[in-house]
């Protein structure tokens, strides 16, 4: 058998428009197949029914021959010659029709069901893979547009993260339809070569038996053909399994491959950027004009041809010049708040067009390559080496000046290894903006210190307190406000989450500039879908509204650490409660033993009292045996006794009712 061409499995993952090209040409050929087998089978199916209707017939005209002789015809009457002879024909016939029904089972075994197979099998499954291929690119397209419409500015993880999901699904989805999609097309090739000549053979073979049934003298060379034909067949069919077999394989390892590819930001860390590139080729997203103030963006298959830029839209032929790149200058930018923006600008600032690359990776490999072609690198005998030399201008261009949100992430490691020695400084430190410093106390004897990046939005005073709702309807109104009257700059504070109090303090200074205790703060909430917005409720100590404590609600903004603030502030209060707690078993604990130690005193005193009593009453019996009348003795012992309740005060008392 000749080479059959294949489709490049491959390149399903870069999805060219090459393979698209290629794949329209091999869905031409499934097309003129479907056509001309489903002719074929037209006309096959009217050879089978031709032959039912030839057996059917056959045994009809057999089962007449045999009932001639029970026919009563009025001029005919009994002839046992015609009767005989005809029962001859009869069996003859018969015979006949055994072989016709015979030919018809062959014909439905060996010609029928391979042709009808492959138009009801294979051909059906080409067409269900082809929708399912064009329902998976609608959809990758569609996420690859959602995810270049993501925001640079105002990031949100969670649409990011449901983006990037719906990116990698779809495109893995997309990639292993194309695969299979490719195996089937590929296969076809030789399916249909076996639809039609599988057939044929079942076809003369069922012929050449049904005439050796009626005699043995069939031609040799007719049998050795057909015999090579069966052989042909079979061959085919293990070559057709043997690539089944290999291509299975190679998705199996393109997909364990890909799978980290089918997301559109991949790891920098497992595919490191190319900055030596004089060649490159991808989508980019092409920002368009299509008024003064308007614009929009499409999706193109973009690559370099010496010093050239061109583009190629999906389903085209060939690709059309953009850009002169030679002497070219490219600039990373921000446009339209989209990310991995850059401008290319011909040499004599005439031109100018503004692309968006897909991934970090890209981007920077773009700008590379671009920066490297401008200078013409590509036309000398070994471009990479003179790449690298000049890698250090390309990584220039690459570099765009740091945002707002950068500055926060680079100085956060700073002002994380601060606190400890701002905290430990004198209390005493003077403030020329009248601000109060930390105080050390507070600040050593807390267990918990966790330092945030917070920017202030606003405050209002709230009449309730009891639902997180109260902060939501702040942020709304906060932010409305801050839109209506273009308010967009912010200052920049350091939150800092202790067991005893909420601090802001100044990043540069280091000053306390305001101090909320934190049992006063009641309420605390992340916004429900912007997590880098929080606020928390403050019981103030002043009047009262409507016989109620005022509160205020503070909002802030923070760099995506919304949720980690509340739980930190959390945390804080259950150690404050828990601290509370153990504080007041501690002074009861203090207490039952004071009461104690007042109980033993009190025991000890009684016991001391009875002591006392026991001696005097010895001394008065004692006295009254060497003083028979008693009187004098008993006076001076009395007498005693009131000088010493006197002496004694309370404790006399407490000794006189006892003697009492």
């Amino acid at each position: 058998m000749p080479g059959i061409d294949k489709l490049p499995i491959e390149e399903a993952l870069e999805d060219s428009p090459q393979t698209r090209s290629l794949l329209g040409v091999f869905e031409e050929d499934a097309a003129a197949i479907s056509n001309y087998i489903n002719q074929l089978f037209q006309a096959m199916h009217r050879v089978y029914d031709a032959q039912n209707e030839l057996s059917a017939a056959t045994h009809l005209t057999s089962k007449l021959l045999k009932e001639y002789e029970k026919q009563h015809f009025p001029l005919g009457g009994d002839d046992e010659v015609m009767t005989s002879t005809l029962q001859q024909f009869s069996k003859v016939i018969d015979e006949l029709s055994s072989c016709h029904a015979v030919l018809s089972t062959q014909l439905a075994d060996a010609m029928m069901f391979p042709i009808t197979q492959f138009k009801e099998r294979d051909l059906k499954e080409i067409l269900t893979l082809k929708e399912v291929f064009q329902i998976a690119s609608n959809d990758h397209d569609a996420a690859i547009t959602r995810y270049s419409r993501l925001s640079k500015r105002r990031e949100n993880e969670k649409i990011k993260a449901e983006v990037t999901e719906d990116v990698y699904t779809s495109r893995k989805k997309q990639h292993q339809t194309m695969m299979h999609y490719f195996c089937a097309l590929n296969t076809l090739q030789y399916k249909k070569k076996i639809a039609m000549l599988e057939p044929l053979l079942g076809y003369m073979q069922a012929q050449i038996s049904f005439f050796k049934m009626g005699s043995e003298n069939l031609s040799e060379q007719l049998e050795e053909f057909l015999t090579n034909i069966g052989t042909s067949v079979q061959n085919v069919r293990r070559e057709m399994e043997c690539e089944i077999e290999n291509m299975q394989q190679t998705i199996e390892d393109l997909e364990v491959a890909s799978d980290p590819l089918y997301l559109p930001d991949p790891d920098p860390t497992k595919f490191p950027v190319h900055r030596n590139l004089t060649r490159k080729a991808g989508y980019l997203n092409a920002r368009n004009k299509t008024g003064l103030v308007s614009s929009i963006w499409e999706r193109q298959f973009y690559f370099t041809q010496g010093g050239n830029l061109m583009s190629q839209a999906r389903g085209d032929v060939a690709g059309g010049l953009v850009m002169d790149i030679d002497n070219c200058s490219v600039m990373a930018v921000d446009c339209e708040d989209r990310r991995y923006c850059f401008q290319i600008t011909s040499f004599d600032g005439k031109k100018s067009s503004i692309l968006q690359a897909e991934s970090k990776k890209d981007y920077e490999e773009w700008i590379c390559t671009i920066n490297n072609i401008s200078k013409q690198i590509y036309l000398s005998e070994n471009p990479e080496e003179i790449a690298a030399r000049i890698n250090q201008s390309a990584l220039e261009a690459v570099t765009p000046s740091p945002s707002f949100q950068q500055r926060h992430e680079s100085i956060r490691p700073l002002v994380q290894s601060r606190p400890t020695a701002a905290h430990t400084s004198s209390t005493g430190r003077a403030n020329p903006f009248g601000e109060s410093g930390g105080s050390k106390s507070e600040t050593e004897d807390s267990i918990l210190h966790q330092l945030f990046i917070v920017r202030f939005l606003g405050s209002m005073a709230v009449k309730s307190d009891e639902s997180p709702d109260v902060v939501y309807e702040t942020m709304r109104q906060i932010l409305a406000a801050r839109a209506i009257h273009n308010i967009f700059r912010m200052t920049e504070s350091h939150l800092l989450v202790t067991c005893d109090c909420l601090k802001l303090i100044d990043p540069q200074t280091q000053v306390t500039r305001l101090r909320f205790p934190l049992p006063n703060v009641v309420l605390y909430a992340t916004h429900q879908e912007n997590k880098r917005l929080f606020g928390f409720v403050l019981k103030t100590s002043g009047g009262r509204v409507d016989n109620r404590q005022t509160s205020i609600c503070y909002i802030f903004e923070s760099n995506n650490e919304g949720e980690k603030i509340c739980d930190s502030v959390g945390l804080a209060k259950q150690i404050a409660l828990h601290a509370e707690l153990d504080r007041k078993a501690s002074e009861k604990a203090k207490e039952i033993e004071r009461v104690r130690e007042k109980q033993q005193k009190e025991l000890s005193k009684q016991k001391q009292i009875e002591k006392d009593l026991e001696e005097q009453s010895r001394l008065i019996a004692a006295s009254s045996r060497s003083n028979p009348s008693g009187g004098e003795g008993h006076f001076v012992v009395l007498s005693s006794s009131q000088s010493e309740d006197s002496d004694l005060g309370e404790d006399g008392k407490k000794k006189k009712e006892y003697e009492t």
